[in-house]
């Protein structure tokens, strides 16, 4: 099949968006056992993974790190507040923006998290190169589809 009658096909497993669907469902199932030891859900992983990076940060920064809107990340905050990750309070600079910051408790838990990336590696079988590789791919995926999204039809 070519390239023109591939773009055409409407078969699933001719389909990127579902090949890419399917693999993000496999990676975060890999990720899955590895996160429950830490008691996280992936998207908490991912706040915090953030948050152990950058500091103390805007949930608006956060959310545009994440990619995520204000909606998606706000529930998430909120549990893992409850959780006793991390906290959130008004800037002082200004208060119409909140920030939030790890807890001590998320601080030790970094510690615990150091060892998930090495074992999702083990348990895919990639390697670093392969691993380096496919990431650049993937944000050269994602950002040719943003700016794609950007422009009008």
């Amino acid at each position: 099949m070519t390239n023109e009658e591939d773009a055409g096909s409407l078969l699933l497993d001719d389909q990127l968006c579902f090949a890419l669907y399917a693999a993000q469902r496999a990676v975060t199932a890999a990720y899955r056992p590895l996160l429950d030891e830490l008691g996280l859900t992936y998207p908490q992983y991912l706040v915090l993974l953030v948050l152990w990076e950058r500091g103390e940060t805007s949930v608006k920064e956060l959310a545009g790190a994440l990619r995520l809107d204000y909606g998606t990340v706000s529930p998430l905050l909120k549990r893992l507040e409850s959780a006793g990750l991390v906290r959130r309070e008004r800037a002082a600079a200004d208060e119409r923006s909140v920030l939030v910051a790890c807890t001590e408790r998320a601080t030790e838990l970094r510690e615990r998290a150091t060892r998930v990336p090495g074992a999702l590696l083990s348990a895919t079988g990639l390697d670093s190169e392969e691993v380096a590789r496919l990431r650049q791919e993937l944000r050269g995926l994602a950002e040719r589809a943003h700016e794609a999204s950007e422009r009008p039809h």
